[in-house]
């Protein structure tokens, strides 16, 4: 039977007790998490957001009728106690941050009974993902995701604070927008008032926030939700958190400058971690060109090496047709890894079959000097001698090479390097190396759409010395765009907008929008624009990938109290469900049968 709270105050959380405090009465409440009866004497260890306190029940203390009562708990129990902090008369728990105390009870009351769990509630659970999804409210109980949403919440309060003081202003954007198909899917919302439209729920505040700028707010910042209908992954979900941000009368440096001081200060009070600033940049080219990604980790060596020059000439068909169809010849030197067995060097073979490479050619090389390869064959002695010299190539290396268009020779190397320094053990979590790639391409070419389209957003800003390669190869257009990575994720990323009418309008005709179609579907920004906009940049983190990496997560459903599936469905929940036929007929809707 479940008691009442009455007369009862909570004086402290478990851990907020501690060797000070011996002496006192205090009153405690919380979740059973194991209860043992060692006959005559209970031990209880009590557990809530801030972990664990034993608890000792007697019946000379506590009374027979207490005693009784605690005989009864069992997991997950709810109880309140009072008692007297005393030192903890068996062996010190040194694995407790209250492992020096223990409460000794004079007063139990059980506020709410609990069925067995249907697994563990316990840190490191081994329960499969899907199960403790279902139940997530019991998931969430255990103290490795209540320090992750603990840590979170701290971010989240640091991040305000500092840009608050930095002079910005916290300004809530809609969440039902227009949609504007220039990206990714948008999630539609239909509208009963207006039969047949649809409001989209925003896939960022991009827009509502260089309005803000052309209504003179100057800096502004928001800790938002946002939502793109794309397939899930690891280090996705259909809805996610921006720490979105945008400022005025600022270029490049100004937006670099105050976010690594936020990041500085985020991660010192958080985690405990300083960040030596100015924090490294790098070009996107030179990103591509020596890491094959455009978000590197540089935890590890294993860089990208360009031999087509070394390899035009030989013998060895595989490279020279790469190269006559304008690709590249690269390679990675694997230090130390020459002892390799084949049958691993297959499964790296097999990797990079997944990210378009038709296979890798290799070559070891022992501790005599000699050759092991896929390819020596090939090519003479001295082909071979000046390819391992440009690779830097000495006894005990493994060089392994991709020949192909530049895209997938970049694409599979890039995945490559850090495959091998994962199976080496190189990718240290407590490790953090921050890096901002600057100096992205402006636009890419969709062979789809047989046309241009926006590496980030038709709003972003060309350098100033590639304005006139819009005219004559816009391929070639550098924008001013910047990402922050952290050990190979990309966490935000942003860009100095667009803000003279001549150059937006040339950006809209590059991508192929008539002035009509761009005024239809970005109206309202392009007449803001007529009235005076200043110069304005912004940037916006994913404060789920942050925490992820922050809390050494392997995926951010670890830090999202309630997050979906790969098939972004909610297993706790079961949403997206069916609704009623008369919720869809107020909003014009029907739902067409799925033709077999």
């Amino acid at each position: 039977m479940a008691e009442s709270m009455r007369g009862l105050h909570r004086s402290h959380r478990c851990t907020e007790l501690s060797e000070k405090n011996i002496g006192e009465n205090v009153t405690v409440m919380g979740w059973v998490q194991k209860s043992r009866n060692k006959g005559g004497i209970i031990f209880v260890d009590l557990r809530d957001r801030s972990g664990i306190l034993q608890i000792i029940f007697e019946a000379n203390d506590c009374g027979n009728e207490n005693f009784t009562k605690a005989e009864t708990l069992r997991s997950e129990f709810v109880i309140a106690v009072v008692g007297k902090v005393e030192a903890r008369s068996g062996a010190v728990n040194e694995n407790l941050a209250t492992g020096k105390i223990e409460i000794r009870a004079k007063e139990l009351r059980i506020l709410s009974e609990a069925e067995t769990p249907p697994f563990p509630i316990e840190e490191d659970s081994k329960t499969k993902e899907e199960l403790r999804l279902k139940y997530r409210y019991l998931d969430l109980r255990r103290p490795d995701l209540q320090k992750n949403l603990i840590l979170r919440s701290k971010v989240a309060n640091v991040t305000r604070s500092f840009l608050t003081e930095e002079g910005f202003l916290e300004i809530e954007t809609p969440m039902l927008t227009k949609s504007t198909p220039e990206g990714a899917r948008d999630y539609l919302v239909p509208s009963r008032v207006h039969p047949g439209n649809f409001y989209a729920l925003p896939q960022s505040p991009q827009i509502f926030k260089q309005l803000l700028m052309c209504s003179g707010y100057d800096r502004y910042f928001q800790i938002v939700k946002c939502f793109r209908d794309e397939d899930l992954r690891a280090d996705r979900q259909p809805e996610f958190t921006q720490i979105d941000m945008e400022l005025s009368f600022v270029d490049v440096d100004d937006v670099i400058s105050v976010n690594e001081r936020l990041l500085q200060k985020m991660f010192k009070e958080s985690i405990g971690i300083d960040i030596p600033l100015p924090i490294q940049r790098m070009t996107y080219a030179e990103a591509m060109d020596r890491f094959g990604s455009d978000k590197p980790d540089i935890r590890f060596g294993f860089e990208l090496k360009n031999v087509s020059e070394v390899v035009k000439g030989c013998g060895f068909s595989v490279f020279t047709n790469a190269l006559e169809k304008g690709g590249s010849v690269r390679g990675i030197n694997a230090e130390g890894q020459a002892d390799m067995p084949r049958k691993k060097i297959d499964a790296l073979v097999d990797f990079v079959k997944d990210y378009g490479a038709k296979g890798l050619a290799y070559l070891a090389i022992a501790a005599d000097g000699s050759y092991k390869s896929s390819f020596a064959k090939f090519m003479t002695e001295e082909e071979l001698s000046a390819l391992v010299a440009a690779m830097n190539g000495k006894p005990g290396d493994l060089l392994l090479f991709a020949a192909d268009e530049d895209e997938i020779v970049f694409a599979s190397l890039g995945a490559l390097r850090v495959e091998i320094a994962k199976n080496l053990g190189l990718l240290h979590k407590d490790e953090y190396k921050f890096l901002w790639i600057t100096e992205f391409p402006l636009l890419e070419y969709s062979k789809e759409e047989c046309r241009y389209t926006a590496k980030h957003h038709p709003f972003t800003m060309p350098m100033d010395e590639d304005l006139a390669l819009l005219d004559t190869d816009p391929g070639k257009v550098r924008a001013k765009a910047y990402d922050i990575t952290l050990n190979g994720t990309e966490i935000g990323g942003g860009s100095v907008r667009i803000y003279q009418n001549d150059i937006q309008e040339k950006m809209f005709e590059v991508l192929g929008f008539t002035k009509e179609a761009a005024y239809e579907r970005f109206g309202f920004l392009l007449n803001a624009f007529k009235y005076g906009v200043p110069p304005h940049a912004g940037l916006a983190y994913g404060l789920d990938r942050l925490v992820m990496l922050m809390t050494q997560e392997d995926s951010i459903r670890d830090v999202i109290a309630f997050p979906k599936v790969k098939d972004a469905s909610c297993l706790m929940t079961e949403a997206p469900n069916i609704v009623d036929d008369k919720q869809l007929k107020e909003l014009g809707i029907s739902i067409a049968s799925e033709e077999m």
